[in-house]
């Protein structure tokens, strides 16, 4: 799915990326050297429109090997699905993503930074550059929506309470959520759960931005809904968005790039349109597990 050019948030900052100039990353060609931006370990240099880049990762759990020699590269403001059945290896893949669980071995590249290889302390910094959005929004039940959505602030800003309260609207508003700080979560529907969910991942300006399953549960009408907010969020505020997904019908319509994740390997990868027009007998028994026309969810 093409990405459209939209206005952006003036207040987020650009930042350098990653990647070979002569070399193509998985999700896009090969980019032009004078584009080049920062060097990663061993001199290779990175081009800033490759925001992370996962470098031939495994993972040990004890004895289980979780995820084999998985390599990837996500364009910057680029939305990229890893989609997967249960057991996939998705989870494990999405805690090293955001810092949560380091690589058994391999590199994981953050604008050109191997995040894996750094101390406690300097991971605390760059967690701060990572949003999160969690399956079931996570929020806290004994907080209201202005108090769910501030917390990021109040906990790791010196941002007084007036300007704190202030951005919190700000962002509400732009999602679309008026007059709501009051209300708990108690109150409000499945849709305005993820969209709080999201304004809270937004406050500190993340520039990459994780979703967890962010249609599970739902009903099609506020699962295709989520699908547009994505995609409304990366073209306003300009963040890389990596969806952790098993709906294959979603990842066909909101998808940049896609990783098919089979049992710790990335099994195949393309747009979607590859996967549609190509003959992997993964994604098309992805495609005939789902029961999806997936053609048809092309051309709508």
């Amino acid at each position: 799915m093409a990405k459209q050019p939209a206005p952006k948030d003036s207040s987020r900052a650009q930042r350098s990326g990653d990647r070979s100039p002569d070399e193509a990353p998985a999700g896009g060609a090969a980019l032009d050297p004078d584009e080049a931006g920062s060097r990663g370990a061993g001199g290779r240099v990175f081009t800033r429109e490759e925001h992370v880049v996962v470098d031939h990762v495994n993972k040990y759990f004890g004895s289980f090997h979780a995820l084999r020699d998985i390599s990837m590269t996500i364009r910057r403001e680029q939305i990229a699905v890893i989609i997967g059945g249960s057991g996939a290896g998705k989870t494990t893949l999405l805690r090293i993503l955001v810092g949560l669980e380091r690589p058994s071995d391999g590199h994981l590249y953050l604008d050109g930074q191997d995040i894996a290889r750094i101390s406690e302390h300097q991971l605390n910094k760059v967690r701060k550059k990572c949003g999160m959005v969690f399956q079931y929004a996570a929020l806290l039940d004994s907080f209201n929506v202005m108090d769910n959505v501030a917390f990021p602030l109040r906990e790791h800003t010196k941002l007084k309470e007036r300007e704190i309260r202030e951005r919190v609207k700000e962002k509400l508003n732009i999602l679309g959520l008026v007059d709501i700080e009051d209300r708990f979560p108690s109150q409000l529907s499945g849709g305005m759960k993820k969209r709080v969910g999201l304004a809270r991942a937004l406050m500190l300006e993340p520039e990459f931005l994780v979703y967890d399953e962010p249609t599970s549960g739902l009903d099609p009408l506020t699962s295709r809904m989520v699908d547009a907010l994505i995609h409304e969020t990366r073209d306003r505020f300009g963040v890389t968005s990596v969806v952790i997904s098993h709906d294959m019908a979603s990842a066909i319509k909101i998808a940049d790039y896609v990783f098919l994740l089979n049992k710790g390997t990335i099994a195949d990868q393309g747009t979607p349109r590859e996967l549609v027009d190509g003959k992997s007998p993964m994604a098309n028994e992805y495609f005939a597990s789902s029961g999806i026309d997936a053609r048809g969810l092309l051309s709508d």
